[in-house]
């Protein structure tokens, strides 16, 4: 956080000094490192067995927030006698399926609901990333659920939870993670000490955790722990993901994903929601508890901001417009149906694919197979140059006389030369005003779109195909300023935030949104950011104006809420659980909820309401159901559907790995996604053979001086100066064994490629003994390419495409390879390199084995 989050973490610098206490966990010693309490060195992709480590301390301690848990979470809730666990299948649940390695997820619902879920078509919903759509929403909980509050049932969410996570001993967490058991005990009893009914914890976590083949499940054991706790709800607690840069929050809500639309109101199917109803009963479910019902109204609401007046009841709101899913187009299948041939033309904003993207080589290659490529920067980036400036045009790979994509740079604005706003990893939305003009033909995103748009109906407005009906009828009359006809960010906004057709109204909630065309609305989860027509985005009241929330600074969805799910900051009678910590409680004079935020509750129900028979929607919520956008009401501590890869967090190895996993016989996650085309492969792990050829463990991450993939800071002279070369961080021990020599050169080899960077010998990677052997662990930036003021080898080059199956993001945090001292080959040579590790690891044919435990011989339960 220090090194790629400095900003932010000056408040961790502050806690600090009131007492707080810092923990960091990293493959590598670095500026965090060196201002926290204690640092955990780490083996690159073994988090969930620290985690479940510390799941396990608090279990069989008995050191978790009694009353929290059993208000606020499903740990009493009894599990279907049909599931089966990692425990007894060696690593796989029940419900697998080994033909199309996905699961069947029937066995894992709560008992007595086994019927209502479980059959939907498993492959096909790990191709559309379905896991992302619950990214806010829960899973259909049919009916009532039975519970023990005893919490001693067998199979009552805590007792499984226990049994699952029993074998995550001290003794194995250092086995797995290379941590020192009494830096794992450290680390576990200050986590829980300093939680309960007085204390509050946090998890914060950089957005890099995400990139793994179980990365939302590494997420999903931090929410254990922080809900096992009571850190969820509550001020100072939370799981906090600090975003790569400013407005990733808002490229998910307003969503720059192929999946998802504005809210996360999910993409329609082709399959399965051939009407407006189809689709809309997919996400509320119509019997389900919670917001999620009035899901038709949104999706209403969302479809006339597309289409205005030709949106209406009678033709679904020009529902059959929107595209439909018919299997996986994320980034990587598109790169790969590029290089098929399959895709003809690609736009490019705001990343750097040739660079920042796994296995370079094969975006490179994908963009050479194109008609047009349309790329929009600040700078000329290595994806507009990748047909004459690439390590494939050494090798003879892409002949720029022959290279048949036709490239169009469009020069794009900054940030600081444009107007709108961010949202943050807080939900918040801040406006940014315009401080110059951008300069010579340098365009706003807004812009560009808008006037493309424009000029795109123009031509076909003549048109009576029935393909052009969805452009001739969009809305599409945005005010425009200025010499260059900039398009109005703040009517953008307004149509965001939406507005009652008939009069114009901005609207101030998203409880005012109607199913039958009278609301338009561009996001339900932002609507109020332009409440009142007063553009509340641009808000910046003093913090010694306001109370220590800052409700005036700034918007933050929804509703403006700080905290989500708040409610659960008092007890389950309304009462805050401290006095020190209180945030919204009830209170009886007035018959509401009230506090220093606004209270993420139905402001008028009191804690005593009971759902009568047979409620739904928010009706079927009770006064103590405090995770208001699930199905029951209910933090997960077992998440009985909607995950890809099982209801609880497991211990896997990466995809590339050195070492056996030692918990089961089941290797990698058994349900990622793998692409078998000649271009991708994956290097050999245990128990397949010949995993020796790529004996050491790589892992990247950002610097402070660098962004992303370097586009806008190589070419910043004082930037290019303070971090001029690629570098590969090597440990003293690791640089002996090898002979590299401090500052002189080395070369990475995995089996898509080799890279070469200058050696750094330091004493921040520490080599990691697990089960008598010794695993080394390197470490390089990510920020380097061929372009800028200065240039080097991109690692992630070195990467293939394996993916997590929930949200179809690539493992770009660990890898294997051998390293070797001295310069890399250039030309053919570095083919024949490459080609001669293949042959050795044996990649030349075939699929990597997906399922490595006995129990893969049968469907599992």
């Amino acid at each position: 956080m220090a090194e790629a989050h400095p900003v932010g973490f000056q408040w961790v610098m502050e806690a600090k000094g009131r007492g707080a206490k810092v923990f960091h966990v990293d493959p590598r010693f670095t500026r965090t490192s060196a201002l926290a309490d204690t640092y955990l060195p780490i083996r690159a992709g073994s988090d969930i067995a620290l985690l479940g480590g510390i799941v396990r301390y608090i279990l069989e301690n008995e050191l978790d927030f009694r009353e929290y848990v059993l208000a606020y979470t499903n740990a009493a809730t009894i599990v279907s006698d049909e599931f089966v666990d990692t425990e007894d299948l060696d690593g796989l649940f029940s419900g697998y399926d080994p033909r199309t390695h996905t699961y069947n997820e029937r066995s894992w619902q709560y008992v007595g609901q086994e019927e209502t879920t479980g059959y939907r078509a498993a492959d096909r919903e790990r191709d559309t990333a379905a896991g992302l759509r619950h990214e806010s929403h829960g899973i259909p909980v049919g009916g009532q659920v039975r519970r023990d509050e005893t919490l001693q049932h067998p199979r009552c969410v805590y007792q499984i939870l226990k049994r699952h996570y029993s074998r995550y001993t001290p003794e194995m967490v250092e086995r797995v993670c290379g941590i020192p058991h009494e830096k794992f005990l450290e680390l576990a009893r200050a986590w829980t000490e300093n939680s309960g009914r007085e204390r509050t914890g946090v998890l914060i976590y950089s957005v890099g955790w995400t990139q793994h083949t179980v990365g939302v499940q590494y997420i999903r054991t931090g929410a254990i722990i922080q809900l096992l706790l009571g850190n969820m709800g509550r001020p100072g607690g939370g799981v906090l993901a600090l975003r790569g840069h400013a407005s990733i929050q808002g490229s998910t809500d307003i969503p720059t994903l192929f999946n998802l639309l504005p809210g996360y109101l999910p993409m329609p199917n082709c399959h399965n929601h051939a009407t407006f109803t189809d689709w809309v009963d997919s996400i509320r479910h119509p019997g389900q508890k919670g917001f999620w019902a009035n899901a038709r109204a949104f999706g209403a609401s969302l479809l006339k901001a597309y289409w205005g007046d030709a949106a209406t009841p009678e033709n679904d709101f020009c529902y059959d417009y929107l595209p439909r899913m018919t299997g996986d187009h994320g980034t990587y299948q598109t790169v790969l149906n590029m290089i098929d041939g399959k895709v003809k033309g690609y736009f490019l904003l705001g990343q750097n694919p040739a660079v920042g993207s796994a296995h370079g080589k094969a975006q490179r290659l994908g963009m050479a197979n194109l008609d047009w490529l349309v790329v929009r920067d600040l700078f000329m980036i290595e994806s507009a140059t990748f047909w004459k400036n690439s390590p494939e045009v050494e090798t003879g790979e892409i002949v720029p006389e022959e290279c048949r994509t036709e490239v169009f740079f469009i020069p794009a604005a900054s940030h600081v030369e444009k107007e709108g706003t961010f949202t943050q990893t807080q939900r918040l939305l801040q406006w940014r005003e315009k401080a110059l003009d951008p300069p010579g033909d340098a365009r706003s995103e807004l812009w560009f779109f808008y006037h493309l748009g424009r000029i795109i109906r123009q031509k076909l407005a003549a048109s009576e195909k029935p393909r052009d009906r969805a452009v001739r009828d969009l809305k599409w009359d945005y005010p425009t300023h200025g010499d260059l006809a900039e398009p109005s960010a703040e009517a953008v906004l307004k149509e965001i935030n939406g507005y009652e057709v008939a009069t114009g109204r901005p609207l101030s909630a998203f409880t005012e949104a109607k199913d039958d065309g009278s609301t338009a609305i561009g996001c339900w989860i932002y609507t109020g950011v332009y409440a009142d027509g007063v553009n509340q985005a641009a808000r910046r009241k003093s913090r010694h104006e306001q109370d220590w929330v800052a409700a005036e600074w700034g918007w933050a969805w929804p509703a403006n809420r700080r905290i989500l799910y708040n409610r659960a900051s008092a007890d389950p009678e309304g009462r805050p659980w401290s006095e020190r910590k209180q945030y919204v409680w009830w209170d009886a004079d007035k018959g509401e909820w009230t506090g220093y935020d606004v209270p993420d509750f139905e402001k008028k129900k009191p804690p005593t309401y009971r759902p009568p028979e047979g409620a739904t929607g928010v009706q079927g919520l009770a006064g103590d159901d405090a995770f208001i956008m699930q199905g029951d009401g209910k933090g997960w501590l077992y998440v009985p559907s909607g995950l890809q890869d099982g209801p609880m967090p497991t211990h896997y190895e990466p995809a590339e790995s050195p070492i056996r996993n030692p918990l089961y016989g089941q290797q990698a996650n058994p349900t990622r996604k793998v692409y078998d085309n000649p271009i991708n492969s994956v290097n050999p792990s245990p128990p397949q053979p010949h995993s020796d050829v790529f004996p050491y463990v790589f892992t990247v991450s950002r610097l402070t001086e660098h962004h992303t993939a370097g586009g806008m800071s190589r070419t910043v002279p004082r930037l290019a100066e303070l971090q001029p070369e690629m570098f590969v961080e090597v440990s003293p021990e690791l640089a002996g064994e090898l002979g590299l020599a401090h500052l002189g050169w080395a070369h990475l080899i995995s089996g898509r490629a080799a890279i070469e960077a200058r050696v750094l010998v330091t004493d921040r990677l520490t080599p990691l003994r697990l089960d008598g052997r010794v695993i080394h662990q390197v470490w390089l930036p990510y920020h380097f390419g061929r372009e800028g003021i200065v240039t080097g080898d991109s690692v992630n080059d070195l990467f293939g495409i394996t993916l997590d199956p929930n949200v179809l993001i690539q493992e770009s945090k660990v890898g294997t390879c051998d390293i070797r001292p001295g310069r890399r080959p250039t030309g053919p040579a570095l083919l024949e390199l490459v080609d001669d590790y293949r042959r050795r690891a044996e990649m030349t044919g075939g699929r990597q084995p997906i399922v490595t435990t006995d129990a893969s011989e049968r469907e599992v339960g």
